[in-house]
């Protein structure tokens, strides 16, 4: 973004004349970064304006003449005659006497030179005349692209003697801007907001031009009136859209004046109404364009011109200014006629409606487009302009009208043109929030935040300064921000403007207090870390996956993909979604494991999962972030116990690990009283009801009942689908079940006697519970060994007989060692048999 020092003192006044140097140094430490400076008077050093008061054709040659030019003496060491002119050959076929030109002494630098291979002047002879330099085309003097003759200066902005850059403010500075400080700033794309803005770090006031006006008188039509319509089919992606037509336009190239304000900011010249749509879009950062209207209105059906935006239809092309054509994007806004696309809307026109020299009538458009709509525009198809620079930053559209008033006016005096159309304002601004509401803040808030001691009326000066509105009642303040700032919203926005303005190199230099005290651990984090430990020693490998998802993986593992958080800006079309669960991710990666020749494997993984319907209670409407640890164990091997008792075992391992079994009570899926919980339902989606359990809370707390987790086999169609092994299993669950210990575990030492193990084998009917018979096996045990002894029990099979369906036959390997004498193995024979005999009158147990 480049700033013209010259325009920020035109706007500022003269409270913005100081050195260069401090000038970029304020700019660089309040407003934004300045990536370079460029000195614009340093090419046009030793250019001076000159007239011809005499010109003669050439005697050696026929296009070329001879002139005398008077430079007022001003010019050193150059020859003159009698009358103390300077002789000067020139081959411009509009040259002329009397002509007030741009003389280019020897010595002197080509301007348009200057940037590659400088060309130093001298005085030598063309055919036999000496000439003393050169006089200047408006491309020579690197304003223009103009070198059809020397360029022609108004004898009321110049005369003989004058330096040229003086005449036409060329002895500037150029302050290139970073564009990413502006990105919340769409004013400050405009040299005036700029210019407000540095009167504003200088602590000055800023005064708008009177032009600049939310609502602006326009002059009355003049002559005959030029008809035309506007329809807006796209009123949520432009919410302002404003047109005039006007007609005896006289094209002609711009003057002097306005090409030099174009050409230093890098914009060439046209002609002069294309070039004052574009000194008004680089002046108030609101681009303009301008349409021949009789072309409109021959691509339009009937006697008037129509101008619809919408959207382009299919097959539909347009060829642009830049000559190049293109198929538009399905969703692009569009400006056309009833009949065909004429532009491009907020990033350039059409090449059948273009300006040209033989224009006579015009429409002039001031319109704001949806900014997101037009990137994606300019991206899709590679238009960057000047335009799009401004229109993807959220311009206000309540300057729309200001802009419009002031291009009129300048036409009617630069092109002679009449207005001839009322205002068409095609508006949804009303009942939108363009226009912030007054933010209430202290005095305190802001200085509390700032370090600041800032009366509430040196903060009003501030504020003011860039022609905020300000009331103060005590130490509460209520601010109203401009019509064309757009990021005033809060009061936290109030405390970053008075702090820019005020400076943040006023804020205190002490340093925060801070307790040596040791900060407090999370507990979560340390949970976290301490189940990776259990888990890694248990032989389970952590993998990591991405939060997001694609949405098939939801339909392959029986999730509602209706509930899930879809990505807007996805990284890539395979994560599209936040994931539900964590089961889902860690199933994706069991075959890619199993190909790359893993046969027997366990997979972690610690994250979180977003669901739609839950809501975080510390923020309004910010999605919860559910913790939970899901584990898989696969394998190809044969294998003669199910998959279910295999990840039960690194279940049993966590639980533990963390003594947390006495709170928990596994159920089965099909028995368990599943209450309405989005998260819970579909996190049991991918498992077997019948082959898996939950986990429910049997604790005496809060939380009791609460369902913490599931565990088994998963559903065939799950297995099919991602390509699973047969014998794959899992569990999923919430990590802060194990932050609810039942207790410190007790100390037992070890036995010096040697410990007895026998395996016990019962039968029971398939339909029985494993945990009913566990159960009661364990009590039996716990109250017939003496309690001076160690036991230990653990299942080693469930096995069903291929001939007998109806049973299933369970072995538990039961270890006792006393603390007092060495036990026979008829004693622990007996302990078991009393257990057995348990188990039969409780759940109909038969030993095997």
């Amino acid at each position: 973004m480049k700033i013209s020092v010259q325009k920020l003192r035109q706007f500022g006044g003269q409270g913005l004349d100081l050195p260069i140097a401090d000038l970029v140094t304020r700019i660089g430490s309040q407003l934004g970064g300045v990536e370079a400076v460029e000195d614009v008077g340093a090419k046009y050093q030793g250019v001076v304006v000159a007239k011809i008061v005499k010109c003669q054709d050439h005697p050696n040659a026929d296009r070329l003449h001879v002139c005398s030019v008077d430079d007022g003496g001003m010019t050193a060491n150059v020859d003159r005659d009698a009358d103390g002119n300077v002789q000067v050959v020139c081959g411009a076929p509009n040259v002329r006497e009397g002509m007030l030109v741009a003389w280019l002494p020897p010595g002197a630098t080509v301007p348009d030179s200057v940037a590659g291979d400088p060309f130093i002047l001298e005085a030598r002879e063309l055919r036999g005349v000496v000439s003393n330099g050169m006089l200047a085309s408006a491309k020579e003097l690197a304003i223009s692209d103009d070198h059809e003759g020397i360029l022609e200066i108004d004898s009321t902005t110049a005369k003989p003697g004058d330096a040229f850059a003086e005449a036409y403010k060329l002895n500037d500075y150029l302050i290139d801007i970073e564009n990413k400080m502006f990105t919340h700033r769409p004013d400050c794309f405009g040299q005036l907001g700029v210019a407000r803005e540095a009167s504003g770090i200088q602590q000055l006031a800023f005064h708008s031009p009177d032009w600049y006006v939310m609502n602006p008188v326009f002059p009355a039509i003049d002559g005959t009136e030029l008809m035309f319509n506007v329809s807006n089919e796209l009123p949520s992606e432009v919410p302002r859209f404003a047109a005039i037509a006007m007609s005896n336009i006289l094209i002609s190239p711009s003057p002097a004046w306005l090409q030099t304000e174009l050409s230093r900011l890098g914009m060439r010249s046209i002609n002069n109404i294309v070039d004052l749509t574009n000194y008004y879009m680089l002046l108030t950062g609101q681009p303009i364009h301008a349409y021949d209207y009789d072309k409109v209105k021959a691509l339009s059906s009937g006697d008037t011109a129509q101008i619809v935006i919408r959207n382009p239809r299919e097959s539909e092309k347009i060829t642009l200014l830049n000559g190049k054509t293109i198929d538009p994007r399905q969703e692009a806004i569009m400006i056309a006629t009833d009949q065909q696309l004429i532009g491009v809307a907020g990033v350039m026109g059409g090449a059948e409606t273009e300006v040209d020299d033989k224009t006579t009538n015009i429409i002039i458009e001031v319109g704001t487009f949806d900014m997101y709509s037009i990137r994606r525009t300019s991206m899709a198809h590679g238009l960057f302009t000047d335009a799009v620079t401004r229109f993807n930053k959220g311009q206000s559209p309540l300057q729309n009208l200001a802009v419009m008033a002031k291009i009129v006016d300048d036409i009617q005096r630069l092109a002679q043109g009449r207005v001839a159309s009322q205002v068409v304002d095609v508006s949804q601004v009303e009942g939108r929030e363009w226009v912030h509401p007054p933010v209430p803040v202290t005095t305190d808030f802001i200085n509390l935040r700032l370090g600041f001691q800032l009366s509430a009326d040196e903060m009003k000066q501030l504020l003011e300064n860039v022609e905020f509105k300000v009331q103060i009642d005590g130490m509460n303040m209520s601010i109203t921000a401009p019509f064309w700032r757009t990021d005033v919203e809060t009061r936290e926005d109030v405390v970053e403007e008075i702090g820019r303005l005020y400076g943040f190199e006023h804020l205190p230099q002490i340093l925060p207090m801070r307790s040596i005290a040791p900060v407090a651990k999370n507990q979560l984090f340390e949970l976290k870390g301490q189940l990776r430990d259990v888990l890694s020693r248990a032989g389970a490998n952590e993998i990591l996956t991405y939060s997001f998802v694609h949405g098939d993986l939801f339909d392959k593992v029986g999730q509602d993909k209706s509930l899930a958080y879809k990505l807007s800006n996805a990284l890539s079309p395979g994560l599209q979604y936040y994931r539900m669960s964590l089961t889902p991710s860690v199933l994706e990666k069991v075959q890619p494991n199993i190909k790359a020749g893993h046969d027997e494997f366990v997979l972690f993984e610690l994250g979180k999962s977003h669901i739609q319907g839950e809501i975080d209670n510390t923020e309004e409407g910010v999605p919860k972030e559910a913790n939970a640890v899901s584990v898989v164990y696969a394998t190809k091997l044969p294998t003669k116990t199910a998959p279910y008792y295999q990840v039960r075992h690194y279940l049993d391992w966590v639980l533990r690990s963390f003594r947390v079994t006495d709170t928990i009570k596994l159920v089965s899926l099909q028995d368990a009283e599943l209450y309405k919980n989005p998260w819970l339902e579909q996190m049991i989606a991918p498992f077997e009801p019948g082959r898996s359990a939950v986990l429910v809370d049997i604790s005496e707390s809060e939380t009791a009942g609460m369902i913490w987790g599931v565990v088994g086999e998963y559903r065939p169609s799950v297995t099919k689908a991602l390509k699973l092994p047969a014998a794959t299993a899992g569990f999923e669950i919430d990590p802060l079940v194990l932050l609810k210990p039942s207790g410190s575990t007790p100390y037992k030492a070890l036995s010096r006697f040697p410990s007895v193990t026998q395996d016990l084998t019962l039968r029971i009917t398939s339909g029985a519970s494993y945990q009913s018979l566990a159960a009661v096996v364990r009590n039996t045990l716990e109250k017939t060994v003496p309690s001076k002894a160690l036991l230990t029990m653990e299942p080693t099979s469930i096995f069903q007989r291929p001939d007998d369906i109806e049973h299933k036959q369970v072995t538990f390997r039961i270890s006792i060692a006393s603390y007092e004498r060495t036990l026979t193995d008829a004693e622990v024979s007996n302990f078991l048999a009393e257990a057995a005999s348990a188990a039969h009158n409780s759940v109909g147990a038969e030993t095997v």
